[in-house]
């Protein structure tokens, strides 16, 4: 009787597979690699979506300032007098910046506070700035606090409008919709940026302002001496073209 040899079968090295200790050394490589980057990303992605944000209120603040400047937006009701320097009572520039303290410009209390105008995007895509009283605006996406800055004695008043005839400051502050206002709201002081910066690794903070400015709104009376004035460079009424 003859016997057969049984043939082995082997496979080639190109048809095997990976053993479970190879794939899970491939599983710890590729997790460390994604914990490694993650930060980064997270940290590239927020900073993105914040520098669009502060973009887009600076852009709402510009539409404001243009809308007080043209009437479609009604003037700030609440007013921050500032005393005419002189040369025994001066006032510093500090004196100028919106700080929120009680007799300058206090950051708001409530969403209905008559200093804050709501911000929101039209059908169209377009920033639309309503009147102050936020209570039925639920589609804002910005607040807006914005303050008069009038020097006292330094110009007539218009008996119509109330405002001085060569115009006045505008501070603006712009928040963001989903403040908290039963929590504390920041504000910058002459000595403390409270400012949200535009690199951060979070979501933000909904408390603080994504933008503070001050501006002018002029007239045709609106005189180089004017602003001097105002900026308390010079206490001068005669001269036009020079700050002492």
């Amino acid at each position: 009787m003859i016997k057969r040899k049984q043939q082995q079968v082997s496979q080639s090295s190109g048809e095997s597979g990976f053993t479970i200790i190879e794939s899970l050394v491939a599983i710890v490589v590729v997790t460390v690699l994604v914990a490694a980057i993650a930060p980064t990303i997270v940290i590239a992605t927020a900073t993105r979506v914040q520098s669009k944000r502060i973009e887009l209120a600076t852009q709402a603040a510009r539409t404001f300032i243009d809308g007080v400047k043209t009437g479609a937006v009604t003037t700030p009701a609440t007013t921050i007098t500032l005393t005419l320097s002189a040369t025994a009572t001066p006032r510093s520039l500090a004196d100028n910046l919106l700080t929120p303290s009680a007799t300058s410009m206090p950051v708001p209390a409530t969403s209905t506070s008559t200093s804050l105008y709501c911000v929101k995007k039209d059908t169209n895509n377009i920033l639309t700035i309503s009147n102050p009283d936020c209570t039925s605006n639920v589609n804002k996406i910005f607040y807006i606090q914005a303050v008069k800055l009038i020097v006292t004695g330094s110009t007539p008043i218009n008996s119509t409008t109330g405002l001085p005839i060569d115009g006045y400051g505008l501070g603006i502050r712009v928040y963001r919709s989903d403040i908290d206002f039963t929590k504390t709201v920041n504000a910058s002081d002459s000595s403390n940026n409270k400012r949200q910066n535009t690199f951060i690794g979070t979501l933000g903070n909904t408390q603080s302002p994504l933008v503070e400015m001050t501006t002018v709104i002029g007239s045709k009376n609106t005189s180089f001496n004017t602003l001097c004035q105002r900026l308390a460079i010079t206490n001068s009424t005669t001269s036009n073209n020079t700050c002492n």
